[in-house]
This record gives C-alpha cells, sequence and structure tokens, in this order.
C-alpha cells in the first residue's frame, strides 16, 4: 500500500503498508508528514486508511525510541509494544516495534 498525502500540488505526508503472507503480518515500512502540517491529524488519518487496505490480521512498525509523538500517535491508534531492537538506527539508537491486531 502506497499513499500520499498532497496539499495542492504539495506532497505533506505519505505512508507505505507492506503485508508479509509468511508471516500473516503486515508492516508499516515507512510514514512521515511534512513538519509543517503535523499535528492536525494527517498522519493518523494515513495510518488509519493504510491499515484499511492491509489484508493481516496484524500490522507491525518501528519506531526511534526518542521518537514521542509518534508512539503517541501509534498508542492512541491502537499499537502496543511487543519488542526493543537494540541499536537499530543509525547512531545506535534503539527502535521499539509495536504492533496493532486488525480485526477484519
Amino acid at each position: 500500500v502506497r499513499l500520499k498525502a498532497m496539499q495542492g500540488p504539495h506532497l505533506v505526508g505519505f505512508v507505505l503498508g507492506d503485508y508479509r503472507p509468511s508471516e500473516e503480518t503486515a508492516w508499516i515500512a515507512s510514514i512521515a508528514v511534512h513538519p509543517e502540517h503535523r499535528g492536525r491529524g494527517l498522519g493518523a488519518a494515513l495510518l488509519q486508511k493504510c491499515e484499511s487496505e492491509l489484508t493481516a490480521p496484524r500490522v507491525r512498525l518501528s519506531v526511534r525510541i526518542s521518537n514521542e509523538n509518534a508512539i503517541k500517535l501509534y498508542k492512541h491508534s491502537g499499537y502496543r509494544v511487543v519488542s526493543n531492537w537494540p541499536k537499530y538506527y543509525k547512531g545506535g539508537e534503539d527502535a521499539l516495534v509495536m504492533e496493532k491486531d486488525l480485526f477484519r
């Protein structure tokens, strides 16, 4: 699933989701909202739309442990922490792995 949010001719956000049938899990590979457009619900809307188009029983994502705003968004959207990947990101920062059950 590849979705983008546009404001006129300008890209202001996007989300990429990938279903892995062998794992019966989808992954949010990437999600971003331009800093000038954050705090308006765009990230939550992109996430929700992506989830609705995925055909998996659950979805996971990884997030920098320091990204408090994203973690808050994901928890508010029904995700829970299921794992920690030490030193996952460049610079040695840990990643939280978060998961949400998608009830079909």
